[in-house]
């Protein structure tokens, strides 16, 4: 079979098409013929070698997508989930690393199967971007109906995802993005759509709220942790899962920008957070995998909104599995709205 592999850290283009062993499944995991491969700014990260626990090269990135089963090993913790799979289940599944493959072997724990009526393009879309989005709102954040959130980086991958949860539940929305993507915000249903080039998003959230909302979801970092932490009023919750400022436009870390932005990050101490009665969230999805208890209720409720129309992955451009250094490109110039993915 072949693989995209990160040959050595760095740009885009060392990302190379190459031939890979064919994977040889351990007792409670699935071999899975993979069709779509959703791509997460934590994979670009991860050819950075930046991101947590990246492997040392060459090594294979991803940690989402979906696919055919085509075999099963019994046994393993997951027995019981393995049973329940089959060779021609559909399935989205979640893995650390190795998902830019034609074929993957994964814990039965971490593949889902999906409704018949969702293509493998959109199961590819869901699992690390609504996961973090719904994991954030509603099992760490317990947001209601009618709280505030603001959203940063409003209409990629998770963005989306956020969005479309949000107004699912009914909650308002601030959201960022550049200039070029406001009337994307406003079609979305974003109730304050925010130009990051041009207005400050703590002004304009403390305007509208003058008290302060319940929660800003943030994962770009350093000054904008900061501004987000000030939008909070009591009862507050900052959810940070992501620190995307420290890489440029070239697909390259910028050290002087990240460490400046680094040293912009605020400090929380435990005592003021008590006094503001504020909490701050750190969530990754990809360090949850092996909690199938606990995201496999969210991925089954996120599937059944998918069913009624509540959410649909917005599909910003598709590449082939071997032009990923192509992909990974155009994100790093924030061409997208949405979900960008690799198909085989």
């Amino acid at each position: 079979m072949r693989a995209m592999v990160v040959q050595r850290y760095g740009p885009p283009d060392v990302l190379k098409w190459s031939e890979a062993p064919d994977p040889t499944p351990k007792p409670g995991q699935a071999v899975i013929r993979v069709k779509a491969v959703g791509i997460n700014f934590a994979d670009l990260l991860a050819r950075l070698g930046v991101y947590t626990n990246t492997p040392k090269p060459p090594f294979v990135p991803g940690l989402e997508l979906s696919g055919v089963v085509e075999e099963v090993a019994p046994g393993g913790e997951g027995q019981s989930v393995a049973a329940s799979l089959k060779p021609g289940d559909r399935v989205a599944a979640l893995t650390m690393f190795r998902a830019y493959t034609e074929r993957v072997a994964v814990s039965v724990e971490q593949a889902f199967r999906i409704p018949d009526a969702m293509s493998f393009e959109d199961a590819a879309a869901i699992p690390v971007n609504y996961l973090t989005a719904y994991h954030s709102f509603f099992e760490m954040g317990n947001l209601r109906a009618g709280d505030r959130v603001l959203i940063t980086s409003a209409a990629g991958g998770v963005g989306v995802a956020a969005v479309q949860l949000a107004r699912a539940r009914g909650l308002v929305t601030f959201g960022t993005a550049g200039p070029s993507k406001q009337e994307f915000l406003r079609k979305m249903g974003v109730a304050h759509p925010i130009d990051y080039s041009r207005e400050n998003a703590r002004e304009v959230v403390r305007r509208i709220a003058p008290e302060g909302i319940e929660m800003a979801f943030d994962a770009v970092g350093g000054r904008s942790f900061a501004d987000s932490y000030r939008c909070l009023g009591p009862m507050g919750r900052l959810v940070v899962y992501g620190f995307s400022a420290a890489v440029d436009a070239r697909g390259r870390i910028n050290y002087l920008r990240a460490a400046k932005e680094m040293w912009q990050t605020p400090r929380f101490r435990p005592l003021p957070l008590l006094e503001k009665n504020i909490a701050v969230i750190g969530v990754h999805i990809g360090r949850l995998a092996h909690k199938a208890r606990v995201l496999a209720p969210q991925l089954a409720d996120i599937f059944r909104m998918y069913g009624t129309g509540e959410v649909k992955p917005v599909i910003g451009k598709s590449f082939p599995l071997s032009e990923a250094a192509a992909a990974h490109t155009y994100i790093h110039n924030r061409q997208n709205l949405g979900k960008v993915l690799l198909l085989t």
